[in-house]
């Protein structure tokens, strides 16, 4: 059969959108979404296992638990109770699920039957075990652990044991330990949130036999990267089962590299062997079913993490690797292969999108297989190649597994698991506006209208602008800013995507390197005046938000204009030199501004928010994450001081247990509650001549 007939409707299956008699979405309401993740097609294409995360705000965590449902549709059964559990992975004869849980002895990997029946252990390590991968004969599991490198020999080739009592010794010495100095000697000695300590996250593998061996697949200093890259996994084992391959940075100054390379290893041990040689990042390895050949996604340019992200394809007999979307201006996300290893399926980014292409392994033209208002991920086939199954999700419809047939047709949902729930409240769908932006460029943005919108009523509005710099708003579902939430209490959200988004071509997201405060400000300047000349905008009641990037374009803001009443400024960079130095990724900073401050201080202080502190004269609430290393808290501290210094009205809000994002259910609680306290402060509609702010 030709899988290029593949053809379905994305968006289909969508919460009705009437809103007689519905409550306003509050973040109440978003607490009580499932969250559903993880879906994982059973290798007899019968069951479908999936995660689902669901919210427990008294005892402020998210558990987890594992669920079933057959690809011929019919009610989700869950499957685990105990603990939160995991990443659903299916044995090779589909009648077992390995799965994470940390019920007992920290995380470990388990196995059940189909049914959850007969739940059993399968590792019992002191440096816990995640993120399970079974070989294709059904011998070996793959997982990663944070052991201790001096447990095995330095250097050694790849196969050495585990060393159970070694490492338990180590952790023992770690735990009783008084003195907490750390020493360090190079950079990248903090990453996210939290210190570079003795432990290393390795590659381990286990055999599913009686014994159980564990052995370190990647022995000495290196670590590996997390199991999920925000595409496909970090590693694979090969059809046969005798390599794994897998991702890895062996550059000697980490903080300023990129440039991570795949490597192979035997099952059975040995040498690890580089296989990819780009200066820039390769990551994501994916095995053709056939096993002749090897996908991965790279990136050309050495040190720039926002580089255009191509599907490239290594043939494994003759060595020779082709890059297979080099003519389509856009970042591919995810892939998978068909089942006769002759297609490559795979989603980019598009104007806040993401459709399903297809391509010839060989290369060739580029197909569009799904296209709409939505994003989908998560692809995966039936042995027959008749059916697929995915996740959808847009900005109105948090994420639902759905199947497609190859012979095209609406697509059908497997679960349904939010529809009871989301048909109580009104949920708006984003409607899309495009505006000329600067250099003649048109910039694209989402608007959420409030429930219950009234054309002939003028509402304030919250102008949101997304991190990155090199991000997007588009048709996905946010819990950190979920604009139905911001909608719900009353405001027009935009979501603006000025120079410097993805989706819009590698130019496009390149102008914003080294013009931070330039040319996207620009941009977003030219959307709040098209926005303002909406004739259901209040332009007095003008307000705007950020985090990270979008909170340092608030900080910039804050000097160059006093037209929004108030502000909002998440963990964004105030200051450019204290950044350059005290954050953990220093290759982003290397590229944004073409070097260290030392090496062009010119660039730091001209794009510094810092620069024009005197200018300020908006009222701002400042909040922050303080094991945030990404932007360390002293950027948001220099921001409040200089805010209060010159008696602007001002609140400063600390989370001590919080990275970069506000992830612990009762912080978020606390932080959208203060947030929308403080919009809804400074937006009301007070009488000619009245100030808003403390006291009135």
């Amino acid at each position: 059969m030709r899988l290029a007939v593949f053809a379905f409707a994305l968006g289909m299956v969508s919460v009705s959108f009437a809103f007689c008699a519905k409550a306003p979405f509050t973040f109440d309401a978003m607490m009580k979404i499932a969250r559903i993740d993880e879906p994982a097609l059973s290798p007899d294409g019968r069951l479908v296992a999936f995660q689902v995360q669901t919210v427990d705000l008294p005892n402020n965590s998210k558990p987890a638990q594992i669920y079933v449902v057959p690809l011929d549709g019919g009610t989700p059964q869950r499957i685990t109770n105990e603990g939160s559990n995991t990443r659903p992975r299916w044995s090779p004869d589909s009648k077992r699920i390995f799965f994470a849980s940390d019920r007992r002895n920290g995380s470990q990997i388990w196995s059940m039957n189909p049914d959850g029946s007969d739940q059993r252990e399968i590792t019992d390590i002191p440096t816990e075990a995640d993120g399970e991968v079974v070989s294709h004969d059904g011998k070996y599991l793959l997982f990663t652990s944070n052991v201790y490198p001096n447990c095995g020999p330095a250097n050694s080739a790849p196969g050495v044991d585990y060393d159970a009592a070694c490492n338990k010794t180590n952790l023992d010495q770690d735990a009783a330990g008084k003195m907490k100095a750390r020493v360090y000697t190079s950079l990248m000695y903090r990453h996210w949130t939290a210190y570079q300590g003795r432990r290393r996250q390795h590659i381990l593998i286990q055999t599913l036999d009686a014994t159980g061996k564990v052995r370190d697949l990647t022995p000495g200093d290196l670590s590996v990267p997390p199991f999920s890259l925000g595409g496909p996994e970090g590693y694979a084992f090969s059809p046969d089962s005798t390599q794994v391959t897998y991702v890895a940075n062996t550059d000697p100054d980490l903080a300023t590299s990129t440039n991570s390379d795949l490597f192979t290893v035997p099952v059975a041990g040995g040498a690890a062997q580089r296989i990819t040689t780009n200066p820039g990042a390769d990551e994501g390895p994916v095995y053709s079913p056939d096993g002749k050949y090897l996908a991965y996604r790279t990136q050309l340019r050495g040190g720039y993490e926002s580089d255009r992200w191509r599907l490239a394809v290594l043939d494994l007999q003759s060595g020779k690797m082709n890059t297979l979307t080099d003519s389509l201006d856009r970042w591919v996300e995810s892939y998978t292969w068909s089942q006769d290893s002759k297609r490559i399926f795979f989603t980019v980014d598009d104007h806040g999108t993401n459709p399903l292409l297809m391509i010839p392994v060989t290369g060739g033209a580029i197909r569009t297989v799904a296209q709409g208002p939505t994003s989908i991920s998560s692809m995966q086939f039936t042995p027959d190649d008749h059916a697929m199954i995915y996740i959808e999700q847009s900005g109105s419809k948090p994420p639902e597994i759905n199947k497609a047939l190859s012979k095209g047709g609406a697509a059908v949902p497997l679960t349904r698991l939010n529809d009871a729930l989301l048909d109580q409240y009104q949920l708006t769908p984003f409607e899309k506006i495009t505006l000329d932006g600067s250099d003649g460029a048109k910039v694209d943005s989402y608007i959420v209208k409030p429930p219950d919108f009234n054309s002939g009523v003028k509402y304030p509005v919250l102008f949101a602008i997304h991190g990155g710099p090199e991000g997007d708003w588009g048709q996905s579902w946010s819990y950190r800013w979920n604009a139905q939430v911001f909608a719900a209490a009353g405001f027009v959200v935009v979501l603006p995507n000025p120079a410097g988004s993805i989706g819009y071509g590698q130019a496009f997201t390149d102008a914003v390197n080294g013009d931070w405060g330039g040319r996207p400000y620009d941009d977003l300047m030219a959307t709040v005046d098209g926005v303002a000349n909406l004739p259901y905008i209040d332009k007095d009641r003008m307000l705007a938000a950020g985090a990270s990037y979008g909170a340092y374009m608030i900080d910039w803001i804050l000097g160059h204009t006093d037209r929004f009443k108030a502000l909002v400024s998440h963990a964004g960079v105030f200051d450019l030199r204290s950044e350059a130095g005290t954050t953990d990724e220093l290759w982003f900073v290397k590229w944004e501004f073409q070097g260290f401050p030392w090496e062009n201080p010119e660039l730091y202080e001209k794009w510094s928010p810092s620069s024009y502190v005197k200018n300020f004269k908006t009222p701002t609430l400042v909040t922050q994450g303080e094991i945030d290393y990404r932007v360390p808290l002293g950027q948001s501290q220099q921001l409040f001081t200089a805010l209060q210094e010159q008696k602007i009205p001002s609140k400063l809000v600390l989370f001590p247990d919080e990275g970069h994002w506000i992830l612990k259910p009762q912080n978020s609680q606390f932080w959208y509650a203060t947030v929308l306290d403080w919009l809804t402060q400074y937006s009301k509609k007070l009488p000619s001549g009245a100030k808003t702010g403390p006291g009135n």
